[in-house]
């Protein structure tokens, strides 16, 4: 869907596909068939956006075949959907049973993460709309902090130099460029405002930026206006805007809400959990740890790592973290200038929400994504964005 702020510039709304299994060309296409196509008509909209998620053997796949490309575009656009962003932070394999930290593999001081973003910026470049001004793929924030050293920072950086060359050159050759925002996350080498800020205040604001997940942010209570105001004043641009919403507990210490949170553990991903103490929060690397007998205290508020739906509330006694989402939305859309230019709607926990609360098949899983999506367009619309065709 696509949104005209107040400055004359146009707002793109997607939804990230990493939520659906696919691995090859062949799966992608049809979980768009099965999953984006419904979704767009139930929103009752002659062009939905899709954040793709295209994992290294699709990648592979268009890397090597502009006319699979080509193939892949006309589909898109035969089924009424378009594609300006990607998500690259999985690699791939993000639906196995176990992901957990194989998710932060390879990171950025492994070349192979390097061949895989740049080839997924060759391909994005063909993808976009005729009308697209520009492209963004996120990506993961350099690497886990437990894995880390100075070694290994060393060849990021070297990466991200090479990064941008590389995204300048393919700029120049195809006409408009595509940025890669970094995205940070709570137990990564770039965690918090601040440190995206020193990986990349001296770097090509056009080129390299952060990717701005709300979940995340919360999760490490940032304040959203303080968070924005930093990047700002550091000249880094937001690549991307992910709405995401994370678990909030407001009292972890009683039996209610444990009892209610044990439900949420499970064996997939990563839900990384941090206890409100300032000036930094207590971390815990899973939700599991923090509940166990050595885990966070629970005197103050936690806040959970798992991507709940935005337009829904948690089972009581557990909260969402909505109120970091629409400040942010505010923040970036409520002023005289649009703060970025793609949004996308990142719920890929609908599958491992507990037993009661996830989508029972296909349907389902279509209904809640077009109401987080609807959701998302209200608080835009009400922020003073236009939506193009309405």
């Amino acid at each position: 869907m696509r949104f005209t702020h107040p400055d004359g510039s146009t707002v793109h709304l997607a939804y990230c596909t990493n939520v659906h299994p696919a691995e090859s060309l062949e799966g992608i296409l049809a979980q768009l068939d099965r999953h984006a196509v419904p979704v767009r008509e139930r929103l009752a909209v002659d062009r939905l956006g899709v954040g793709l998620w295209i994992p290294r053997q699709a990648a592979d796949e268009l890397a090597v075949d502009p006319a699979a490309v080509a193939g892949l575009r006309r589909a898109l656009t035969d089924r009424g959907l378009e594609v300006l962003s990607l998500n690259a932070f999985p690699y791939q394999g993000f639906h196995a049973p176990r992901v957990k930290r194989n998710v932060y593999l390879p990171d950025w001081a492994d070349a192979a993460r390097l061949r895989y973003t740049l080839d997924l910026a060759r391909v994005l470049s063909r993808l976009l709309p005729d009308d697209a001004v520009r492209g963004s793929i996120s990506t993961l924030p350099l690497g886990w902090r437990a894995w880390w050293s100075p070694q290994r920072q060393a060849a990021a950086e070297d990466a991200l130099d090479r990064l941008a060359v590389g995204l300048a050159t393919l700029a120049a050759e195809e006409g408009r460029p595509v940025r890669v925002g970094f995205e940070p996350e709570p137990g990564c080498v770039v965690e918090r405002t601040e440190h995206a800020v020193r990986l990349l205040a001296n770097r090509d604001p056009e080129a390299l930026g952060i990717c701005l997940d709300t979940c995340h942010l919360a999760v490490a209570f940032e304040e959203p206006a303080a968070a924005l105001e930093q990047l700002a004043a550091a000249g880094v641009s937001v690549v991307k805007l992910q709405a995401s919403c994370a678990l909030h507990v407001p009292r972890p210490r009683s039996p209610e809400a444990r009892t209610v949170l044990s439900d949420f553990v499970e064996p997939r991903f990563l839900h990384q959990t941090r206890e409100s103490a300032p000036p930094l929060p207590m971390p815990a690397d899973d939700l599991d740890e923090a509940l166990g007998p050595d885990g966070l205290p629970g005197d103050a508020a936690w806040r959970v790592h798992f991507h709940v739906p935005l337009h829904a509330d948690p089972q009581p006694p557990l909260d969402s973290t909505r109120p970091v989402l629409e400040a942010t939305l505010a923040g970036l859309f409520g002023g005289p200038a649009a703060g970025t230019d793609h949004v996308e709607v990142e719920t890929y926990t609908w599958n491992v929400l507990p037993p009661g609360q996830r989508p029972a098949g296909p349907s389902a899983l279509t209904r809640g994504i077009a109401a987080e999506l609807d959701w998302t367009r209200g608080k835009l619309r009400g922020l003073g964005l236009k939506e193009d065709g309405r």
